[in-house]
């Protein structure tokens, strides 16, 4: 009787499956890099020609000068985020994953929460901004400032640093917590010093996620930031704070080449700091990785 395992016509059946598949995957790839890599080069081969290092040190003057206190007013920003956001959505994510667990102590809102979060991130950052608007700058009388830009891209971000953290908690290996239970550690314990370690790449990684939405957003912070030539100073209110993509969104269509210019050293000047975030991350998540396995071995 014929091995029907051994039949040719089944073998390249196979093979041409198994051809289109990868095919399809490959072009499915393309699709996603090619945009971004269009984006890119589109962005360094209109900034760099007309590239002044003055941008840096230079503040705004009408629409020329440079660009420094948008600088500084993005990573002032980010850095605000990083606080609020991330201790938020950090503690938030480890509750999901760690206490609000399915059918646990029959905890009806873990269910609740997790609905929540997951809602809150489908909103657009266009209204997320105008409820800024009314219930902060104009309700609260704070103003175009610091303070309702960094809340605002706060809530914006925290579902997906709390996702992020879930997911990162939930790949942690079982047999980790089995460990430490065995041991006696209570669960606090352990999942400071156990589980929580074992999870810092994908942690990191979502922060990271946070941060390059953070820079890169525009419509919230008109509503809530406004726009200034001035560097911050550190308060909180009354103040308005500059941010990078206002040049990008605002110069583009004025008709003066200077202005252009800068709009497109303002896109540049972003694609350059997303790209040493994820550098840093990678190197955090590399030593992290390195220092975990030393303390396994």
């Amino acid at each position: 009787m014929p091995n029907r395992h051994s039949d040719p016509s089944r073998t390249r059946g196979r093979r041409f499956r198994e051809q289109l598949f990868r095919g399809l995957t490959l072009i499915a790839l393309v699709l996603v890099v090619g945009p971004a890599a269009w984006i890119l080069i589109g962005v360094v081969a209109r900034a760099i020609p007309h590239w002044q290092w003055s941008v840096l040190v230079t503040p705004t003057s009408g629409v020329g000068g440079g660009l420094s206190q948008d600088i500084v007013g993005t990573l002032v920003l980010m850095l605000g985020v990083l606080v609020v956001a991330g201790s938020l959505g950090v503690l938030a994510g480890i509750y999901l994953s760690e206490m609000a667990k399915p059918r646990r102590n029959g905890r009806p809102g873990a269910v609740l929460f997790r609905s929540a979060t997951e809602v809150l991130s489908g909103v657009p950052s266009i209204t997320l901004g105008f409820v800024a608007y009314v219930s902060l700058v104009v309700g609260l009388h704070w103003g175009f400032s610091l303070l309702p830009a960094v809340l605002v891209l706060s809530v914006m971000v925290i579902p997906y640093i709390a996702k992020s953290t879930e997911t990162a908690l939930a790949q942690v290996p079982t047999s980790y917590r089995d460990g430490a239970e065995a041991l006696g550690m209570s669960p606090a314990y352990s999942l400071r010093k156990i589980v929580i370690r074992s999870a810092i790449p994908g942690v990191v990684t979502g922060l990271l996620l946070a941060l390059a939405i953070a820079g890169g957003e525009t419509a919230p912070l008109l509503l809530t930031a406004g726009n200034t030539s001035s560097y911050p100073t550190g308060q909180l209110l009354h103040q308005p704070i500059g941010y990078l993509t206002y040049p990008v969104w605002t110069f583009y269509n004025y008709p003066s080449n200077q202005a252009h210019f800068l709009a497109y050293d303002a896109a540049l000047i972003l694609v350059v700091l997303v790209m040493a975030l994820l550098i840093v991350t990678r190197m955090i998540v590399a030593r992290t990785q390195r220092h975990s396995e030393g303390g396994r071995g």
